[in-house]
């Protein structure tokens, strides 16, 4: 008997937190302009973005919301996959996926670039070499003029070595002072298990947690996110669908100044 009020209790915070998260989600579309105003350039249509993954379907895995949110704010998007995800010989329909999914998103066919280059496998058992990386890198922010880069942190959102290859790029990119001035390095940030597939229900904490930028979708923008990684055909396993209606990152991305 003594379990039932526990479980009232427990059914009203979640309510609570529900509609917190959605009162939240309507607002958060302005937070994500001034967060990243005071963190990049003083206008957000003067950025010029480079989002950099490793794998075809990581920018609609885990960088929809920072995607569509610069979209909406004007901001100029490229995109730079440092493999075709040839882990299971699939990577020439994988690179045609990540267009597709790029388009849902808004980054045009002419901004995306796919690394192919034999030293840098799909494969966590390889360890990217962050020079080679980092020379990639630095071609495409000095063919476009980028002032805003965007990766994985540290932990790499899911752990993974190649995510994790990007950060320790950018990282000696910033550290050894190559980068031009004015740009900017973002930097995804990793969550706890639980918060990542707590969907919307995230939103609350995120706006309590220490972060330089915050990007929150609508729910129109959310469905966007989700078409695009419906564009993975290849890859979408039952698990794969359990994500899209579960994640965090399909709603939320908080990042960080590197």
């Amino acid at each position: 008997m003594a379990l039932a009020p526990l479980g009232s209790l427990l059914a009203a915070l979640l309510a609570l937190m529900w509609l917190g998260s959605r009162w939240l989600r309507r607002r958060g579309a302005g937070w994500g302009h001034r967060t990243l105003c005071a963190a990049g350039p003083a206008r957000a249509d003067d950025v010029r973005a480079l989002i950099v993954t490793a794998h075809p379907d990581d920018e609609a895995m885990f960088f929809a919301p920072t995607i569509l949110s610069l979209g909406r704010f004007r901001a100029q998007l490229w995109l730079l996959c440092c493999s075709s995800g040839n882990y299971y010989n699939q990577g020439e329909i994988r690179k045609k996926e990540l267009v597709q999914s790029c388009a849902v998103l808004g980054i045009p066919p002419s901004n995306v670039t796919v690394i192919d280059h034999r030293d840098l496998p799909d494969d966590p058992a390889v360890e990217w070499d962050t020079h080679l990386l980092s020379t990639f890198v630095i071609k495409h922010i000095e063919t476009n003029n980028i002032n805003l880069l965007i990766t994985f942190d540290a932990g790499g959102v899911s752990g993974h070595a190649n995510h994790i290859a990007l950060y320790a790029a950018l990282r000696y990119l910033h550290s050894e002072g190559k980068l031009p001035e004015g740009c900017r390095v973002l930097m995804l940030k990793s969550v706890n298990l639980l918060r990542k597939y707590i969907s919307i229900l995230d939103v609350p904490i995120s706006c309590l947690q220490s972060q330089d930028v915050l990007f929150i979708l609508t729910k129109e923008e959310s469905e966007q996110a989700k078409r695009a990684m419906r564009c993975h055909h290849s890859q979408l396993l039952w698990f794969r669908h359990t994500y899209i209606l579960f994640s965090r990152f399909m709603v939320i991305n908080s990042l960080c100044l590197l």
